[in-house]
């Protein structure tokens, strides 16, 4: 396998067909080192990152693109998140006496939703919602791209306790092949070959093996891969903008109710940011939040 985590795309030269294949090794157990996350939830969390980094790949925007499913059931929320700049974070909520050892999507997400939500740093936000009615995540991200009128596209997504793996096709539109026929004929094909790949094989395949197992009657073109990283975007400041965003006076009253500290706890990395009144005081005349006040230990 590589020795970073990454994205990877790749066309098909004579069709009108490209993919996206990812890694996610070190970003993954980053993710778990966070929170001790039963098997079943891992497996969601994870093929959910895998998915995130593959719509990053193929989308062209500069910000952060957002997936979030919500339920009434075992795991009432997952949430991960990959910039444009190919940096995962995620998290999952989820009771532990209502999950089972073998329990999948259906199971722990009942009349579940899931969110896509990009935004972009300059322009407009843009977001859609599908039910989370298949029988895997793939199978409900594939469902949302053809029902909400993009370019058919469809998710290959498997993760365990170690590894996260995802592979993605697309089909772009005509240029290659100008014929309906013969362009859903090659759409087919690239697909059904695709759901002969079996878990073990995504998971323990390197990308190229990956390519070649598929489809090695085919002309296809593997790009130069691109890093992915965990990294929670969190910090002081934020935290800070938090504060100030509840007025002074709200925030001198939290104070108060917190017995003279403020603790801003991140529920992705679990880094905590602490604020007394000092740094409350610091915040409101305009002093900034860098750096934590001297009257704190």
């Amino acid at each position: 396998m590589s020795q970073i985590d990454q994205s990877q795309r790749f066309l098909f030269d004579n069709t009108d067909v490209r993919g996206e294949l990812v890694e996610l090794d070190r970003s993954f157990a980053e993710v778990l080192a966070k929170h001790p996350y039963p098997q079943p939830v891992a497996q969601l969390l994870g093929e959910m990152l895998a998915a995130a980094a593959l719509l990053c790949g193929t989308l062209k925007f500069d910000g952060l693109l957002v997936l979030q499913a919500r339920s009434n059931g075992a795991v009432p929320l997952l949430m991960v998140e990959c910039s444009s700049n190919r940096e995962v974070r995620g998290l999952a909520r989820y009771d532990a006496d209502a999950i089972g050892d073998t329990a999948g999507l259906p199971e722990l997400m009942p009349e579940g939703v899931l969110t896509l939500t990009v935004d972009p740093k300059n322009g407009k936000r843009y977001q859609g919602i599908v039910p989370l009615e298949g029988a895997t995540l793939a199978d409900c991200l594939s469902t949302y791209f053809a029902t909400s009128e993009q370019l058919p596209t469809r998710f290959w997504l498997n993760a365990d306790s170690r590894r996260a793996r995802g592979l993605l096709l697309q089909q772009l539109p005509a240029d290659r092949q100008r014929d309906a026929e013969s362009r859903e004929a090659s759409w087919q094909h690239v697909s059904t070959l695709a759901d002969t790949l079996t878990a073990e094989e995504l998971l323990g395949l390197d990308n190229a093996t990956v390519l070649h197992r598929l489809y090695h009657e085919d002309d296809v073109r593997l790009f130069d891969p691109q890093p992915l990283v965990f990294r929670c975007s969190c910090s002081r400041e934020r935290s800070a903008n938090a504060l100030v965003s509840l007025g002074q006076e709200d925030a001198e009253r939290l104070l108060a109710e917190e017995d003279g500290e403020i603790v801003i706890d991140c529920q992705f990395c679990n880094q905590r940011y602490q604020f007394d009144g000092s740094d409350v005081a610091q915040l409101f005349s305009g002093g900034g939040s860098q750096t934590p006040s001297e009257t704190r230990h």
